[in-house]
């Protein structure tokens, strides 16, 4: 008989390729998603199929299914500046009471859970390169301390949980992800720098350019995610690509990669913008025997290809006016 894995935020970015990665190992999935930053056509190709079931709701809201559940996946949050700026109180609740919510129901069927936790606990980090004893250096109440906060507060009520209750949890720190199936205008500097090459527009560099950051491809992580829930670990475990690179690079990285003859130009630095980025996965290699596979040139082109075939609709549809401020690098 087939186990049952409930997975939150669904129609998301990443919650969309854990479906994909469930069903195709034999799971039942049930798809929980409220279209509050997700989007119908990252699942739209699962609707029709026997082993998956999707449910419309907020998990901000009591949670109820009569059916028996195996595992969970929390991957329903905000997770980009323009998001979690423009519904700073929803981005709070969901890392807070959602996950409580979520907690509640595992306990409740006796499933493991794991819960999406992120980088962004480590704020703008004092080391270099940030591995999974370091505390961090958080601004609470920053523009961008309504996410890192929440999702701080969902790793300390996971280990309440944990420790209080006996739960099987799970803890993925999450570093910058990328791959199909990103908005082009969530704000985060992959699709931002794509979609401004695929619109004709110069590309927007905020500071020097000389933050870092290291991106791990979709595909990767979900190995990372998959080896993790079933690892026994409780832990937080660190999950992204170590190869770090200065955006001023990556920048042009993307316009050779789009064979633009647009310009790179120069913007303010936005406030708590993390100057360096980079996981230590030295645990999850022991741990998990897991590391990255895909090359960002591999990555970088597939990503490419994807935002190349949307529709035009999906291309242009940013406000210009207030975009710039919010992309995150």
């Amino acid at each position: 008989m087939s186990k049952t894995i409930l997975i939150t935020g669904a129609a998301g970015f990443l919650g969309s390729h854990l479906c994909d990665r469930f069903i195709s190992e034999g799971f039942k999935v049930l798809g929980m998603d409220n279209f509050i930053t997700g989007d119908k056509d990252n699942i739209q190709h699962l609707f029709d199929h026997q082993n998956f079931h999707f449910i419309e709701h907020d998990v901000t809201v009591h949670i109820d299914i009569d059916e028996p559940i195996d595992y969970i996946l929390h991957f329903a949050s905000p997770a980009s500046p323009i998001d979690y700026l423009k519904i700073p109180i929803q981005t709070l609740k969901v890392g807070s009471l959602g996950t409580h919510n979520l907690l509640g129901l595992a306990k409740s069927k006796k499933a493991r859970i794991l819960i999406a936790s992120t980088s962004e606990v480590y704020g703008d980090p004092l080391v270099h390169p940030q591995s999974e004893d370091y505390f961090g250096n958080v601004n609470s109440i920053g523009p961008r301390g309504v996410y890192d906060e929440a999702k701080r507060f969902q790793e300390a009520i996971t280990m309440a949980y944990h420790r209080f209750h006996g739960l099987e949890t799970r803890i993925a720190r999450i570093f910058n992800t990328y791959g199909p199936r990103m908005r082009l205008n969530d704000g985060r500097v992959i699709p931002a720098f794509m979609g401004q090459a695929l619109r004709g527009e110069d590309l927007s560099v905020f500071g020097e350019g000389t933050q870092t950051r290291s991106f791990c491809y979709v595909d990767d992580l979900v190995e990372g995610i998959y080896r993790l829930l079933f690892s026994d670990y409780s832990n937080p475990v660190n999950l992204g690509n170590p190869d770090e690179i200065t955006i001023i690079e990556f920048a042009n990285e993307i316009l050779k990669l789009t064979n633009s003859d647009q310009k790179i130009i120069f913007k303010s630095l936005p406030e708590d913008d993390p100057l360096k980025r980079q996981p230590d996965i030295t645990l999850a290699k022991k741990l998990l025997n897991w590391s990255t596979k895909i090359s960002r040139k591999e990555g970088m082109k597939m990503t490419f290809n994807y935002f190349q075939n949307l529709s035009d609709e999906k291309l242009t549809k940013i406000d210009h006016k207030d975009f710039s401020k919010h992309i995150k690098q």
